[in-house]
């Protein structure tokens, strides 16, 4: 049986090694090798994520996890940006698990957070040409607003996000 919950320190090497695996698939074929290596050292390092289990705030929220017999099959986080603005930071799931319902389950634990501390709109930034991700926030009733460079990113590699929008 799964189970979503807000994690915890012994969470951290799971959350770690899903969102690792599962950003580098879904990235594969849209960005370079170096932009992915990077991306995975800055943001799914343990003292990162150490970090980010153990000190949640509004702007925060922690990471939540999907669980099955203890193991992390999902890790999705978010936080505020406005005083009525949420946003969800990151939110990926085994690659092998796609299409089970766990991604629904941890955004919908997310959003519950952040409409407690008071959001009316979420967003979300999906890497463009991310056929797996943008369906699904389509599919919860995000809607297309623009298109930037993507976060801390360089002209030079080629990233960019698509910014989606929903009522909560």
């Amino acid at each position: 049986m799964m189970i979503v919950q807000l994690a915890n320190e012994k969470h951290v090497q799971g959350i770690v090694d899903v969102c690792t695996r599962a950003y580098r698939i879904t990235s594969q074929d849209i960005l370079t090798k170096e932009y992915i290596d990077r991306r995975c050292e800055e943001f799914f390092n343990e003292n990162r994520v150490h970090k980010e289990v153990t000190e949640q705030s509004r702007y925060w929220g922690g990471y939540f996890v999907a669980l099955e017999d203890g193991c992390v099959i999902g890790a999705g986080g978010g936080g505020m940006t406005g005083e009525k603005t949420g946003e969800l930071f990151v939110l990926y799931i085994e690659p092998d698990r796609r299409n089970e319902g766990i991604g629904s389950k941890i955004l919908q634990a997310i959003t519950e957070q952040q409409k407690d501390f008071g959001a009316k709109e979420q967003w979300v930034s999906v890497q463009k040409d991310n056929y797996l991700g943008i369906p699904f926030y389509e599919a919860k009733g995000f809607i297309y607003q623009s298109e930037m460079q993507s976060y801390e990113s360089r002209p030079e590699d080629h990233a960019i996000s698509l910014r989606y929008k929903r009522e909560i």
